[in-house]
């Protein structure tokens, strides 16, 4: 079954991507979501739809964060529970976006929601990216403790993306330190898995980084600040910083 992309379509497959976006993007740096960010990413997505297979992942930091509501006290998996909640939120929010500027979405949710959104069904998934129609993913992996990073690599692998896009706020590639906090620090144009575990780099996630490596896949870290960035990215034009097995 390996002519899956495609597979109603002549000529030579088109390019998948799985593009991470974090919540602090939906929210612009604020507590909720800000509609005239999410309309300008959904107006980016939607000026590559036909071309490439783009199935997205999305954060819910612009809600919550299950990690710093545990440090408040609460319960780890609990708060897990709710930032996934978040994550949904930020799904629906560009879905409706993307909808109003003509692309045809799906979501599809870890935790059950059969109002709102699909289950999550790999193949399912597959033959929607197949029509052209965009897929994002919410509510994480549907379990606690895992980062939306880890999930972004997991849900490449699932529907053979061939390139995992994370989306970063305030930094445009992989730095060799910060550069908001070091003037000596110098952006790479590629890197290795390894290099990036190695000098404990924090691309993404670790658990995230070595799913990525083990399965060769391969992350292109760019900035979301800038004309067309996501289009650029989604279009496979040389941005930000390459990291490969």
């Amino acid at each position: 079954m390996d002519n899956h992309i495609n597979a109603g379509n002549s000529g030579s497959p088109r390019r998948r991507v799985l593009l991470k976006l974090s919540g602090e993007v939906f929210g612009g740096g604020k507590l909720g979501v800000d509609p005239e960010m999410v309309r300008g990413i959904a107006k980016q997505i939607a000026a590559t739809v036909g071309e490439v297979e783009v199935a997205i992942v999305v954060g819910g930091g612009n809600f919550f964060r299950g990690a710093e509501l545990s440090q408040s006290g609460m319960d780890r998996s609990r708060a897990d529970y709710m930032g996934m909640l978040g994550t949904v939120m930020n799904c629906l929010a560009l879905q409706d976006f993307l909808e109003q500027a003509g692309v045809e979405t799906r979501v599809q949710s870890a935790i059950t929601m059969g109002q709102v959104a699909e289950a999550y069904i790999p193949r399912r998934a597959i033959r929607h990216l197949e029509k052209g129609r965009v897929v994002i993913f919410g509510a994480g992996a549907g379990l606690p403790y895992f980062s939306t990073d880890t999930v972004a690599a997991q849900r490449a692998l699932e529907v053979r993306a061939d390139v995992v896009l994370m989306a970063k706020s305030g930094v445009d590639g992989v730095y060799t330190a910060d550069p908001h906090k070091d003037a000596t620090a110098r952006k790479l144009d590629s890197l290795s898995y390894d290099d990036a575990l190695r000098q404990d780099i924090r691309v993404m996630d670790q658990t995230a980084m070595t799913m990525c490596k083990d399965n060769n896949l391969s992350m292109v870290v760019f900035g979301m600040e800038g004309e067309g960035n996501v289009t650029s990215a989604i279009m496979g034009e040389r941005i930000g910083t390459i990291v490969s097995p």
